[in-house]
């Protein structure tokens, strides 16, 4: 981290949930010993919004511990297919459908809804829709406490076990966690109904709005540049755990020559003492520790390396009267991540970011996660010599990270903060520079900070012990070139500091219009993400001469301000469809993604301080329908079924030799 940044802290003492800025909200709920930093920074930013009144409810969160069958845990998948309905006169609460769905018809779990249906009007729902299934709770004979684990639920929902509402949860790309116990019956099969929502606004993210059509169907308008899949896009598991059980745990790395420090912190919800094992690649026991907090010294320690990923296996152990209470074992990767000047570092040595904004998108199954699209995709990545992608624009399913932590691939791990401009064409905005429309200034900015604070726990919660996640993107393409965005982006900056145990670098990707005069925001990042399409929606096709001039005159402008940063170019791409071809080259043909490439190229190697490149996009993705659009965003270096443009062998030559 830079000189005067401040680091990350250990695992706080509990992972709490703060419901800020919700109106009737007059009274604080204090438990003793849960209280810190964190808290005052909501009470900071809650106390300037409201005029001083202090107004935050605290409760506990459940974990966000990837669900793991062992001794002592379950973990049931209750993936397949779903009952499904959708409610488009918002009648389903009235009727009780939380006891039971009817007229249903089967939906897959996980995947997206659109994608399934040959009928537009399904396609492009926009409302309320409802899913239902069973499942078995075994009547152990050792107490347990139970969870429903979902790996998202898009955007808003509402879990209801046996007709009784059991959780909720607002924001669509990370887990929901609700306990059962006392809704669920043992022995039993049970009910589990969703009432879900896909509706956008401006109170939650990402940012968009809903028309109403003459025909007195809605139509969501995204803010953003890609479809607005919805439903239950990944796993779902029972899980159990013991009454006492290991909540949490987090690590951090410090290297001491050939050896390294490995410090954890683990949050349990009981008294029993705590172990700690650290073993390597061959299950050798390396270190071991005893208390809830500590170190382990590994000598001569395998380092985490870019694309040579080297992982160990930490276990977590309650015991008690000489018995296994509980116990959890997870793979991590021994490595340090810090800015120093204008490089990455990682273990001390600079890194080059090359490869890719991505997307969860394919064919028929929309965002839900699929392993072997997955797999598909790291051997893509791998083949063309990546080594980084950004989860635009949201976390991804929990399996991206695990392989990436298998795959030795760094991962700028973004919030799903996108839309924050008022455009229904936000891309072609974006792109050319777009014009102020006060986003930070409306009366719907407390209650859009106080998800986009809980999105960034979530996200750290969930993702802060991969080794792979070397940064956190905070934001991608919001307006930010006013006094309001500034005092927004600064608490929600300075709140991600607090929560990261590692202190890992934070960002956020730029547009054109933050512009290094003008840019309220670019120094609260430590290192400065660019979008930049210069030669696409800046003086495209024969105007491209004049695009390279600009790009060098912008590029010069950043290095005369002299931040003292990397900087790296996350977006930077041209739509192109991948049969077309013609020379001389015109925009769209494959001819002319590589000149517009080139041009890029030229700029980057120019200058010392830009770190990284990541094309827009990894491959071909499905966005709202429009005139600038033919059946999606088309800048893919792959088409949507994963084969490789023209493109895509020139980014291999020059990323093998860097």
């Amino acid at each position: 981290m830079r000189k005067g940044r401040q680091k990350g802290v250990s695992l706080l003492p509990a992972t709490l949930f703060c419901d800020l800025c919700v109106p009737g909200l007059n009274s604080i709920i204090e438990e003793k010993g849960i209280l810190n930093r964190k808290v005052k920074i909501l009470r900071k930013i809650k106390s300037r919004e409201s005029g001083g009144k202090r107004g935050t409810q605290i409760m506990l969160k459940f974990s966000e511990l990837y669900p793991q069958a062992n001794e002592k845990r379950l973990r049931i998948s209750l993936d397949g297919a779903w009952k499904f309905r959708f409610d488009p006169e918002a009648k389903g609460g009235k009727e009780q459908w939380q006891n039971g769905l009817s007229d249903t018809i089967l939906m897959p779990v996980p995947g997206s809804f659109a994608d399934m249906f040959t009928d537009a009007h399904s396609r492009d729902y926009c409302g309320d829709f409802w899913y239902e299934t069973e499942f078995f709770l075994p009547d152990e004979a050792e107490e347990k406490e139970y969870f429903l684990r979902f790996g998202s639920l898009t955007h808003r929902a509402v879990v209801y076990c046996n007709g009784i509402e059991v959780g909720s949860h607002e924001g669509g790309f990370l887990p929901v966690v609700v306990p059962i116990s006392g809704a669920a019956k043992k022995g039993e099969r049970n009910r589990l109904v969703i009432k879900l929502n896909n509706e956008l606004n401006e109170e939650s993210l990402p940012c968009g709005a809903v028309h109403q059509l003459k025909d007195g169907r809605k139509l969501v308008k995204p803010y953003f540049d890609f479809y607005n899949y919805a439903g239950i896009h990944r796993s779902v598991y029972l899980v159990s755990v013991p009454k006492e059980s290991i909540e949490d745990y987090s690590v951090r790395y410090e290297l001491e020559g050939d050896d390294a420090l490995v410090h954890y912190s683990v949050r349990t919800n009981g008294t029993h003492p705590v172990k700690v094992e650290l073993r390597d690649k061959e299950g050798v026991l390396v270190a071991e520790a005893e208390g809830s907090t500590g170190a382990l010294r590994v000598k001569n320690a395998h380092l985490w390396k870019v694309r040579n990923a080297y992982l160990y296996s930490i276990s977590i152990l309650i015991m008690g009267e000489g018995k296994l209470i509980d116990s959890y074992t997870e793979e991590i990767g021994i490595r340090t991540v810090k800015i120093e000047g204008t490089k990455i570092l990682l273990n001390g040595e600079p890194v080059y970011l090359k490869g890719y904004g991505k997307h969860e998108d394919f064919e028929v199954i929309g965002r839900g996660f699929n392993w072997g699209v997955a797999k598909r995709d790291f051997e893509c990545m791998k083949w063309s010599g990546a080594n980084c992608f950004r989860t635009s624009h949201y976390p991804y399913a929990d399996e991206w990270y695990q392989m990436a932590d298998e795959e030795g691939f760094l991962v700028i791990d973004e919030v799903p903060a996108v839309g924050m401009m008022r455009s229904m064409s936000n891309f072609a905005a974006a792109g050319s520079g777009s014009k102020y429309t006060y986003f930070f200034e409306a009366p719907t900015v407390p209650k859009l900070k106080a998800a986009h604070l809980q999105a960034v726990e979530e996200m750290i919660a969930r993702d802060k012990n991969h080794p792979s996640v070397i940064a956190w993107s905070l934001f991608n393409e919001p307006e930010t070139i006013s006094e309001y965005a500034r005092e927004y982006f600064k608490d929600i900056f300075d709140y991600a500091r607090e929560l990261d145990p590692e202190g890992r670098p934070l960002t956020g990707a730029l547009e054109k219009t933050s512009s290094p005069e003008k840019c309220q925001c670019c120094d609260l990042c430590d290192f400065v993400c660019l979008n930049r399409y210069y030669g696409w929606y800046i003086s495209g096709g024969p105007e491209i001469v004049d695009a390279r001039e600009a790009f060098f005159d912008e590029m010069d402008r950043w290095e005369k301000r002299g931040l003292n940063v990397p900087f790296v170019f996350t977006e930077f791409g041209a739509d192109t469809l991948g049969m077309e071809h013609k020379l001389p080259s015109v925009m769209w043909t494959q001819e002319y993604q590589s000149e517009y490439m080139e041009l890029c190229f030229e700029v980057f190697d120019r200058y010392d301080f830009i770190q990284g490149e990541l094309v827009w996009n990894f491959a071909d993705f499905q966005a709202s329908e429009g005139i600038m659009r033919v059946n999606g965003n088309k800048k893919g270096v792959f088409t949507r079924i994963r084969q490789p443009k023209d493109v895509a062998y020139r980014l291999k030559e020059r990323w093998d030799k860097i």
